[in-house]
């Protein structure tokens, strides 16, 4: 391990958690959102079109490292053409649906084990993931039986801005009451989770990439990470028991 690390935070999607397709999941939630719109077109067709604008949104997300409120994010972005003085108290609700229309969200292999493990190890735990929606995590955390474990979770959605601003690193480690220099990253995207989190003077970053995607992208000098890994399980090989 590079230094003495107190503090160990884990991204979302990709990372702690996969991405499955559930036509049946999907289906229900597209059903959803189209009642809460109030339109008669066709769900999928609906929900391939929102895809569309959401494409558009996620440009002006990446480009100003922020993240709009879920009323904004419906009433500007992703349905404009209805009236904004209904649509906006859905926000929270359509996002979750949204959210739920792309897949079922699954504990990546082995995670639940290597949480446990890390917080009997003494190492203090967190979240930090970009991601629409204020509702989803809070409500996956407790229905997985996570909340114990995680003492600090900051979402994008929450605090407004976005990885690869350092700020929200740095307003993750404050919440923990740890130096960044004595926190490590777990992420999944060189381009993302590597340039922020060495700004924020972190003092560990760790990528959590497959051989087959690291052949495709190799890492370069500017996303360099302290260390990768190919599996979520690998992290108990490098992260033993804090002394004390």
């Amino acid at each position: 391990m590079k230094q003495d690390i107190t503090a160990i935070f884990i991204d979302l999607g990709n990372t702690l958690r996969m991405l499955v397709e559930d036509e049946a999941h999907m289906a229900q939630a597209r059903q959803k959102i189209v009642e809460l719109v109030g339109t008669t077109e066709d769900p999928k067709a609906f929900c391939e079109k929102l895809a569309a604008r959401y494409k558009v949104y996620r440009k002006w997300a990446f480009e100003n490292l922020a993240e709009a409120p879920e009323a904004e994010l419906w009433t500007r972005w992703l349905t404009p053409e209805f009236p904004a003085e209904r649509i906006a108290p859905l926000g929270g609700e359509l996002t979750y649906q949204f959210r739920q229309s792309m897949g079922r969200r699954v504990v990546v292999d082995g995670g639940r084990e290597v949480v446990d493990e890390l917080h009997k190890r003494g190492y203090i735990l967190g979240i930090i993931s970009n991601l629409i929606g204020t509702r989803e995590i809070p409500e996956w955390l407790a229905a997985e039986g996570f909340d114990p474990y995680f003492k600090v979770v900051v979402l994008s959605s929450v605090y407004g801005r976005r990885k690869p601003d350092p700020s929200i690193y740095h307003e993750a480690a404050r919440l923990a009451g740890v130096d960044p220099a004595a926190c490590v990253y777990v992420g999944d995207n060189p381009k993302r989770d590597v340039v922020g989190t060495r700004q924020a003077g972190f003092g560990m970053i760790v990528l959590m990439v497959s051989p087959e995607k690291l052949a495709a992208a190799p890492i370069t000098a500017e996303n360099q990470p302290d260390l990768i890994i190919h599996e979520f399980q690998q992290l108990l090989d490098h992260f033993p028991a804090r002394e004390g």
